[in-house]
């Protein structure tokens, strides 16, 4: 078989029309426009020759999972992403559903997080078959619903008994490759001061001012227990919201008096070696601190209640893993340059629906997409030549680990 002679039968502008297709999808979470795509994606799927169905997850979200039955004999291999997207905030200066793309970039909310992903293994896949090869492992094309909600899309495919042998996960790290992320949760912090008017407020216990000394603290924490220095460097702690006033009703019409009641939110990332419950307990620790500096204020700490979504777990695999194995070299030959692995910054903080992979299906994979930089933010957009790089590697890495027939 002549690799290159498959490489180059990639359409460059077939891949980005597909992508700029998906994108002109306003797919936001638990949306009509998300259900949407997935019958898109579904019927492309069957289209191209695969097993494809549309899995009732809740309400009326779907997932779009499409199956590559192999000769047999050859390893399976899954790609796992989802479909949903962040909202468009008003600051952007081309259209988010316009599928707009030039020589360098293709634009569009969701384009890095993580529709390039998900078109790439399609696109990669459809280049295979269009070559007339048959491979002798099954491929899945699994695109979900439901990521940014904690991974309800994947854990409900996993209970519907979707396997392969290993997965590469498409979320945007740059063409990275992702072994080692941090689990994610949010915790709340409650203070409770003394209020006194500010004539005497040497009597009193300042909540709002004991919440302003704690946000710095809080934000710069690394856990105990790490067992490597990789695992400490996927700690992070974050608060986001902070609020005080007068009791929990927030009776903010009387700044004359001290704050008796704030109310912190933060988030938290720790490594497999940690858990919610250790980061719990580190946290607490911070908050006595904080009492003592305090003589008199009182502190709360819970986890933020969410029974409806699961939570985000640690996520690693060896490097020697051997799908991990597979995209680097894969990577080698697309770029000339050694594929970076391990916990790579910023991507090692996400939460991915890897991890879920990971512990509920025991599989071993990747995290490896294109995107990344550009991710999250006003003009959203992805580097049109990672693109194709990226359809390139999932491809090779496609015909490594399902073999030719």
């Amino acid at each position: 078989m002549d690799v290159d002679a498959v490489l180059r039968r990639i359409d460059r502008t077939a891949a980005l029309e597909f992508l700029a297709a998906m994108l002109r999808f306003k797919s936001y979470s638990a949306t009509p426009g998300e259900a949407d795509l997935a019958r898109h994606m579904a019927a492309a799927m069957g289209a191209l020759g695969l097993e494809s169905e549309l899995m009732p997850v809740e309400g009326d979200r779907f997932n779009a999972i499409g199956t590559l039955r192999g000769q047999g004999g050859g390893r399976s291999l899954m790609f796992n992403g989802h479909l949903d997207t962040n909202p468009a905030t008003d600051d952007w200066t081309v259209d988010p559903w316009g599928g707009l793309y030039d020589d360098d970039f293709i634009w569009g909310i969701g384009v890095s997080n993580m529709k390039s992903g998900d078109a790439a293994a399609f696109m990669a896949l459809k280049t295979i078959v269009d070559a007339g090869l048959r491979l002798k492992g099954d491929v899945i094309l699994e695109y979900v619903v439901g990521e940014l909600q904690g991974g309800v899309g994947t854990v409900k495919a996993i209970e519907q008994g979707v396997r392969a042998d290993c997965f590469i996960n498409m979320e945007p790290t740059d063409l990275n490759g992702l072994t080692l992320h941090a689990g994610a949760f949010n915790y709340v912090v409650e203070l409770h001061g003394i209020t006194r008017h500010v004539s005497k407020r040497e009597e009193g216990v300042d909540a709002l001012r004991a919440a302003c000394e704690l946000v710095p603290v809080l934000d710069e924490m690394v856990f105990t227990g790490a067992a490597t220095a990789d695992h400490a460097a996927v700690n992070r702690s974050q608060v986001g919201v902070l609020r005080g006033s007068l009791t929990k009703d927030f009776h903010d019409w009387r700044p004359p008096q001290l704050a008796d009641y704030a109310r912190l939110v933060g988030t938290a990332r720790y490594a497999p070696s940690q858990s919610e419950d250790s980061v719990m307990a580190d946290l607490r620790r911070q908050l006595d601190r904080l009492e003592a500096r305090f003589p008199g204020l009182r502190t709360e700490l819970s986890k933020e209640a969410d029974g409806t979504h699961p939570r985000m777990l640690p996520f690693e695999v060896p490097h020697q893993a051997p799908v991990v194995q597979a995209v680097a070299r894969a990577h080698r030959r697309v770029t000339g340059a050694d594929l970076p692995l391990g916990p790579v910054k910023p991507y090692c903080f996400y939460g991915t629906d890897a991890a879920h992979l990971l512990h509920r299906a025991g599989m071993e994979g990747i995290v490896c997409g294109p995107g990344g930089r550009y991710n999250t933010m006003p003009d959203e957009r992805v580097d049109v030549a990672d693109y194709l790089n990226m359809i390139r590697i999932y491809l090779l890495a496609i015909l490594e680990i399902c073999e030719v027939a």
